[in-house]
């Protein structure tokens, strides 16, 4: 679980985004250049990017910390195949 620090963080971000994606539907609307589309676009997937990347972190300290320190090898064995999950879904390795 998040602690509250990184929840208003992430709430914020996501209110940007959101504002960002009201904006692009304004501007389809309004038919305006088709690349100042594009382009804001790619900043609102930049900033989700940012938005995942503060998750990942607050995951991997808490949860995946969590799990590390306890005895349970089968709660260890299955954050790491979260995080593979995660990483084969999020990440272009």
């Amino acid at each position: 679980m998040m602690n509250a620090e990184t929840k208003n963080k992430v709430q914020a971000r996501l209110k940007r985004v959101a504002g960002q994606v009201s904006g692009i539907q304004r501007m389809v609307d309004d038919n305006r250049y088709c690349v100042d589309v594009l382009m804001q676009i790619s900043a609102a997937r930049a900033a989700l990017a940012k938005v995942s990347k503060l998750l990942l972190e607050s995951h991997i300290q808490t949860c995946v910390t969590g799990a590390f320190e306890s005895d349970d090898a089968r709660e260890r064995a299955a954050k790491i195949e979260e995080l593979v999950r995660v990483f084969d879904k999020h990440c272009s390795c």
